[in-house]
């Protein structure tokens, strides 16, 4: 058993663990929670779908007389979607009250540098794997949120305030941080992550580009969504919302725009694997080359020819611009993880590609580094650790 200090008190480490131990017993019944609301959306759905099938009645009408036959049948009606949506977010919010209360006992009581390292790393490992579960019940719950034919406009608005209250995802970014010491090793040691499909997640550059004559983009990227990653990144300028785009939507091969003009690309990356993606560009010709994991898979000419791209503009991860900075479509969005999202004002070589595909080097871009001071997140969008070449 631990040793209590003078005072009876126990020790940093034994009182941080005792405290990782009840935010996992909240966490399971948040899981149960989360469990028995999707079995009651689910008996819902069962309901509307007999009332829209019943011979010679409405849906509605149908409904209504469920609701009149008495007790016993009212037993059997799951709740109001309303109040299932309700109870999460009261349930969220109690779990995000019991993290910061652990960010404040962490802050207040534990010398981190004194943090054993395997300690230390079990703790990342342990908040990693509660993150993850917690993101895959909110993915269910929105699917079956999907299946309610009938939800009225305050559901909805009700299913997103309980998806935004899942931004405890950040409060466990935070205890890693703390538990880290600091949020990266290096400044470009981190990924993007966009675990949904919505228009509302996505990553900005703080910077912009100058007036280009040529460029390389290069980016590792990983996705599994089906069908099509949708957008990379996009760059909308006042006049021209598609002045650079990457793009994979429905089932089109992958596109590159350049001022509104299309190129289809011969690349294949929705394996769920890390790749390595290079396209490279010149005025000269509107000519283009895509190289994949440092291969070049192809090239062309004849893309916006002799336009050069134009300065000041919004540089967007994850999600493509109708109009500068703004106007996502939920189903162009990006859904997976990138890092190393460089930008060069020239065509970069083959063999300097090679290199970085392979991690035999690093060379940041001279227009845009990929470095955490110049990305922002917004709309529950995470940065987190990550050694890409490892990863």
């Amino acid at each position: 058993p631990p040793v209590p200090m003078q005072g009876g008190a126990l020790p940093p480490e034994e009182e941080l663990k005792a405290t990782v131990l009840q935010l996992r017993e909240t966490v399971l019944q948040q899981k149960e929670t989360i469990g028995s609301q999707r079995e009651a959306i689910r008996e819902l759905t069962g309901k509307l779908s007999r009332c829209e099938s019943a011979d010679g009645k409405s849906a509605t009408g149908t409904w209504k007389n469920e609701l009149g036959k008495g007790k016993d049948t009212m037993g059997d009606l799951p709740r109001d979607p309303a109040q299932v949506i309700d109870q999460l977010s009261r349930t969220m919010q109690t779990l995000k009250d019991r993290l910061e209360s652990l960010e404040h006992q962490l802050r207040a009581n534990v010398s981190y540098a004194a943090l054993p390292n395997d300690l230390r790393e079990m703790l990342q490992r342990r908040l990693g794997d509660l993150e993850r579960q917690l993101l895959s019940k909110v993915a269910e719950l929105e699917d079956e949120k999907s299946l309610l034919h009938n939800e009225t406009s305050a559901h909805r608005q009700k299913t997103e305030t309980a998806l935004n209250a899942l931004l405890i995802r950040k409060r466990f970014f935070f205890l890693n941080v703390i538990l880290g010491n600091s949020a990266f090793k290096s400044p470009d040691e981190f990924k993007v992550s966009l675990p949904l499909r919505t228009n509302y997640l996505y990553g900005k550059i703080k910077k912009t580009l100058p007036e280009l004559y040529a460029f390389t983009v290069c980016l590792w990227l990983r996705s599994s969504a089906s069908p099509g990653i949708g957008t990379p990144f996009s760059y909308a300028v006042p006049g021209q919302a598609n002045e650079i785009v990457l793009i994979e939507w429905g089932n089109n091969p992958i596109e590159l725009l350049i001022n509104d003009k299309v190129a289809q690309l011969p690349l294949f990356i929705s394996d769920g694997k890390w790749h390595h993606i290079c396209i490279t560009w010149t005025t000269r010709d509107g000519m283009w080359e895509a190289f994949q994991d440092g291969e070049k898979l192809g090239t062309g000419e004849n893309l916006a020819p002799w336009h050069p791209i134009k300065p000041g503009g919004v540089l967007i991860l994850g999600q493509e611009q109708d109009t500068v900075g703004g106007r996502f479509d939920a189903t162009q969005a990006f859904v997976g993880e990138m890092s190393q999202f460089n930008i060069w004002d020239r065509v970069l070589k083959a063999e300097d590609i090679m290199n970085i595909a392979n991690c035999s080097t690093n060379m940041p871009g001279n227009i845009i580094p990929w470095v955490d001071n110049n990305v922002d997140v917004f709309g529950g969008a995470t940065k987190w650790p990550v050694e890409t070449c490892e990863e």
